[in-house]
Parts: structure tokens; C-alpha cells; sequence
């Protein structure tokens, strides 16, 4: 399992760094060292996560005039 660095190449990297440390950490065989490690790196990849979802909400809320619109997909659209 690689290290998070501090600044993710994405946010799916991120994301997918994040899924491994958790299927590792479900597993159970984890030794606890290792567990509290891989928790402070999930915890990390957590908070970037987070920001670039931010991010992206805060870009969708200039793009749209800071008027959110609900996603309606019945149309087709």
C-alpha cells in the first residue's frame, strides 16, 4: 500500500488509496501498529477528499449563478 502524499494527483487516486485501506483494515489481520497507521492515512485521504468535493460544489455554485439546481434526469438531460 503506497503512502498518501500531501498533495493527491486526484481525487480518484485518493479515493482508491482510501478503498484499499479500508479493505486492508476489514480484513482483521492487521497488525494494530499497522492498523493505527493505515487509520492516520485514511484520516488524511478523508479530509483531501472532502476539500475536492468542496471545491467542485463551490466551482458548480459559480457556475450556475450561486443557484443550485436539483438533478432531473426523467427528461433525458
Amino acid at each position: 500500500m503506497a503512502k498518501p502524499t500531501k498533495a493527491q494527483a486526484s481525487f480518484e487516486t485518493a479515493l482508491a488509496q482510501l478503498e484499499d485501506i479500508i479493505r486492508a483494515m476489514e480484513s482483521g489481520d492487521m497488525p494494530l501498529d499497522n492498523a493505527l497507521t493505515s487509520y492516520k492515512q485514511g484520516m488524511e485521504l478523508i479530509k483531501f477528499c472532502q476539500s475536492k468535493l468542496a471545491d467542485a460544489e463551490q466551482q458548480l455554485r459559480v457556475l450556475e449563478n450561486d443557484e443550485l439546481k436539483p438533478l432531473d434526469l426523467a427528461d433525458g438531460q
